[in-house]
Order: structure tokens, then C-alpha cells, then sequence
């Protein structure tokens, strides 16, 4: 998954809230927030469901002029509601994140028994399509270095979509990608997944060496993008199957 445009800005509060700013006219002078007006609510949410569909498809390297055609707006209107692109970018991430720390929640709190927790999760959000707008950040992975480099170098799988043909590529960390910071919620879905992964690996159903990285990365790429919607899902299914096969524990 690949996520470009690195800098988001810290002021935003606009896109993150979907509420605009009206400067106050009559006592106290001051500005306040009111709701958006009916025909505006329904342009953001318009571009938040093409941005999704846009970043989803074609990895957050996509231009805002993609979204606005598939929001059928404007691009001025996308630009009115996001200062940025950056800022657009963050509020998706951040509800993606959200959604998958909800889903692994729900499995810890439903499922008894370790492996079917994890499975649980893992299922869910493959078949939601959740992880496919992750921030990078949370599925960091070791690839070890070319022989004589001395050590392991630090990669981030890019987002299906961006290369036209499926595949997972891995990108150097010189290559631009989201900052995660405290308030994205990333630290959280770590926490819970974490969890989740702690109790299989206890139980012995998890391989010792399969960390929340892995997991999160299952995810990211187990809902191939295909044309016809049953095929996905049969493909994305059978995929998942063989991934967690991969993730069990052999008896010794």
C-alpha cells in the first residue's frame, strides 16, 4: 500500500469535523461553526465515498482530480471542503483505522477462543474491504538487505492498484508516504491487534514469528480487485484461506 503526498498540515479541523467556520456578525463578533447546508453536506459526502473508492482502487498517490470525477463534482468543491490533498488523505486514513480497531474489537469481545478471534478479525475486515486505505506505517515489515549491507532495512508494502497488475510491491522508505501521528488512531489498532495476536501465539495457534505487522498486511492484501463482484469474493475467500493456513502454528 502505498501512500503518497507526505506532509499533512496540522490545521484542518474543517475536513475533520464537517463543519465549516462562519465569522459572527452581531454580539461577541466572534467566529462560530455551524452545520453545512443541506446541498453541501451531501457534495462532502459524495467525495468522502469517491475517495474512498479512488484511493481504495488506486492507492492515495491518485490526484483529487479522480476524486472529483467520481464524485461528480468540481474539483474546486473537493478543494473547499479539503485545503489539501493531505488533509483529505488523513481523514481517510484515519476512518479506515477506526473501522479495522472496531472490528478487532468486536472479535476480542465475541470470540472465546484464540485462533477463532483472529480468524474472525481477519475475515471481517477482508470482506468489508477494510485495509486497503491503511496508513503504511502499520504494516511495516523487515526485507533483509542485499548480501554485505549489514542488516535489515525497513519497507512499505504499497497499495494493489497503483502498479495495474495486482501485485504487492515493496517501497523503500525513501519513497513519500503518510506520517501517522498520535491522533490517528493507528497506535490503538496496533494495541488491539496486538492483543489479539498475544493471545494466539499463547495458545500455541499462531506461529512464533507472525507479528501484528503480518497480520495487518494479510488484510491489505487479500481482497483482489476484480471486475465482476462474486468472483472477488470467491477469490478474496480463497485467498484468505490459504494466508491463514500460513499464519497457524505446526505441531511440533
Amino acid at each position: 500500500m502505498s501512500i503518497q503526498e507526505s506532509h499533512w498540515p496540522a490545521a484542518s479541523a474543517l475536513a475533520a469535523s464537517g463543519m465549516v467556520s462562519a465569522a459572527g456578525g452581531g454580539r461577541g463578533g466572534g467566529s462560530r461553526t455551524a452545520p453545512l447546508r443541506v446541498d453541501a453536506q451531501r457534495n462532502l459526502e459524495h467525495v468522502l465515498r469517491a475517495a474512498r473508492e479512488v484511493f481504495g482502487e488506486l492507492g492515495y498517490g491518485a490526484p483529487m482530480e479522480d476524486v472529483a470525477r467520481r464524485a461528480r463534482v468540481g474539483v474546486g468543491t473537493v478543494y473547499r471542503r479539503f485545503p489539501s490533498k493531505d488533509v483529505l488523505v488523513r481523514r481517510i486514513a484515519e476512518e479506515e483505522t477506526a473501522r479495522l480497531t472496531d472490528q478487532a474489537r468486536a472479535a476480542l469481545g465475541q470470540e472465546e477462543e484464540p485462533w477463532s478471534a483472529l480468524s474472525r478479525f481477519l475475515r471481517t475486515s477482508v470482506a468489508s474491504g477494510a485495509g486497503r486505505l491503511l496508513p503504511p506505517q502499520v504494516l511495516r515489515v523487515g526485507v533483509a538487505d542485499e548480501p554485505g549491507d549489514g542488516g535489515e532495512a525497513t519497507r512499505v508494502p504499497q497499495q494493489r492498484g497503483q502498479l495495474g497488475s495486482g501485485e504487492l510491491r515493496l517501497v523503500s522508505d525513501s519513497d513519500p508516504v503518510v506520517p501517522v501521528d498520535d491522533d490517528s488512531g493507528a497506535g490503538e489498532l496496533l494495541d488491539v491487534v496486538g492483543r489479539l495476536v498475544d493471545r494466539a501465539r499463547a495458545a500455541g495457534e499462531l506461529r512464533p514469528d507472525v507479528s501484528v505487522s503480518d497480520v495487518l498486511l494479510v488484510i491489505a492484501t487479500a481482497a483482489p480487485s476484480l471486475p465482476d463482484a462474486a468472483q472477488q469474493a470467491a477469490a478474496s475467500a480463497r485467498l484468505l484461506d490459504i494466508l491463514l493456513e500460513g499464519l497457524r502454528a505446526r505441531p511440533a
